[in-house]
């Protein structure tokens, strides 16, 4: 005698194999944290926070985490510039802006002193976004800034000049750095009222973080004691592994108060974005990695809200 399984009882299984499956928790959880994002509301201080994304280790998503929260933000309504101080000029592909070797760029600022607002672009991703781009020049800037008079100060000259005579106010700076402690990166830590580092979920995470600290005290004693190490963000979180969890336990545990919630996970689509010309937000905003971007803009946001309130 054959036995005919009836029809609600495989219903009942195949409805609880489906409901119980990672990647359909997955789905519901990135769903929900869509629906909180849309149900968001922020509001921006007012004025101008200057950002400087860096970490001497390379790879670590460095200029991924600074379009991406630079595109973030104008999704949120604020009016941002980056700094594209990396010779490579990748964050200017990212942002689809020309930046070709007859391009003005940052190399015309800081070697030849360009006003800034002669140089910056508008991405075609959003009216708010602006970029300050880089050129393959800006490789021979480390040598030619060795004569240069008031070397170190030459980028917050022409940014101070800028915001002081832009119309349209702007509200975040974010300036991307090469992965080195040169005379680029030290120009940036002088402009920059906040150091954001994306730290790496991997093994060699915490390596050279000391010496970029040790670099960033020299600069508040020296050159700008405005400099703060305001946020240390997570990137290329892997669930699966339990080293990941490790390290961003490790890093929480050194850095309670600077490390954000949000973590960026490894994403094919952040991976993908900057071939297109385009950041993530602008690529595929529903992805897991646009949602925890947005997520972590947010957080930036509404920390600095909490922190002027409790100076209140």
């Amino acid at each position: 005698m054959f036995h005919v399984k009836q029809p609600d009882e495989t219903e009942a299984s195949a409805s609880f194999s489906l409901e119980d499956t990672p990647l359909a928790r997955e789905i519901a959880d990135l769903s929900a944290r869509r629906k909180a994002l849309e149900a968001t509301d922020v509001v921006l201080s007012g004025r101008t926070r200057v950002f400087t994304v860096s970490n001497q280790k390379g790879g670590v998503g460095k200029t991924t985490t600074a379009v991406n929260i630079a595109a973030a933000f104008a999704d949120l309504g604020a009016r941002v510039l980056v700094i594209d101080l990396d010779p490579q000029g990748n964050a200017s592909t990212a942002l689809g802006v020309p930046h070709s070797a007859e391009t003005p760029s940052v190399y015309d600022v800081l070697i030849d002193e360009f006003p800034l607002a002669d140089i910056i672009q508008t991405s075609p991703e959003s009216p708010n976004l602006l970029c300050a781009p880089s050129t393959i020049h800006l490789a021979g800037a480390e040598i030619e800034l060795v004569s240069q008079v008031a070397r170190e100060h030459r980028l917050r000259t022409a940014l101070d000049e800028y915001l002081a005579n832009v119309q349209d106010h702007i509200d975040f700076v974010i300036v991307d750095c090469p992965p080195s402690l040169g005379l680029l990166t030290i120009n940036a830590f002088t402009a920059a009222t906040e150091l954001l580092i994306p730290i790496q979920c991997e093994y060699y995470a915490l390596e050279g973080l000391s010496q970029l600290l040790g670099t960033v005290r020299m600069i508040q004693k020296h050159l700008n004691p405005r400099l703060s190490l305001s946020t240390i963000l997570l990137t290329m979180y892997d669930g699966r592994t339990r080293l990941a969890q490790q390290v961003a336990d490790e890093v929480r545990e050194h850095f309670p108060q600077e490390v954000l919630q949000t973590l960026i996970p490894r994403s094919v689509r952040v991976s993908e974005a900057p071939s297109f010309g385009q950041t993530v937000i602008a690529y595929d905003g529903q992805s897991a990695g646009a949602i925890a971007y947005r997520e972590a803009a947010v957080e930036i946001i509404r920390r600095d809200s909490a922190l002027n309130e409790g100076r209140a």
